[in-house]
């Protein structure tokens, strides 16, 4: 996970790199292990197709050297009213390991229809929890953001000598 800080200088870097006619307006520059996702706006006279043909060179450029730079792949999306529509971006496998009673769960929603697979599952449930829990999750990234701030303001134990026994000895 990144630090917020750290999210406003990937924000920062794109807005600078971006020509301004690639977007209308910068919404949201979001990141984690394996992936960067730049969002922004359209003009309202242009489909999701027609931008993305119009700015697919500019594209590819700035995403060349973020992905050297930043040694993740770049996902692009933009948002047409109140729907965003992501593309090129990643699907990651996660290995986890769950218990009979919550691959029970995944298969009922496989049954039901309402997924294609068990991993097409787990997706549809992560989803729904941040759907549900968005507030809960921002002020968890939050305390996690702070707890990298007193980390990093701490003392810097990989440097410092060894801790000392004031006491003397009896034989001393």
């Amino acid at each position: 996970m990144i630090t917020a800080e750290q999210s406003e200088q990937l924000r920062v870097w794109f807005a600078e790199r971006l020509p301004v006619d690639v977007y209308e307006s910068l919404v949201s520059v979001t990141a984690d292990r394996e992936e960067i996702t730049v969002v922004g706006t359209v003009p309202a006279t242009e489909s999701v197709k027609e931008f993305r043909e119009r700015t697919r060179e500019q594209r590819i450029e700035v995403a060349r050297e973020a992905e050297e730079l930043y040694r993740r792949k770049v996902a692009w999306g933009v948002r047409v009213g109140g729907e965003t529509t992501l593309f090129t971006h990643l699907a990651v496998p996660v290995m986890t390991r769950l218990r009979q009673s919550e691959r029970q769960v995944l298969d009922t929603l496989v049954a039901g229809g309402v997924a294609r697979s068990r991993a097409d599952a787990l997706a549809w449930c992560v989803r729904l929890v941040g759907r549900n829990t968005d507030t809960w999750l921002a002020e968890l990234r939050d305390s996690l953001d702070k707890v990298q701030q007193v980390r990093a303001q701490g003392p810097d134990v990989a440097g410092s000598p060894e801790p000392t026994d004031s006491r003397k000895s009896e034989s001393e």
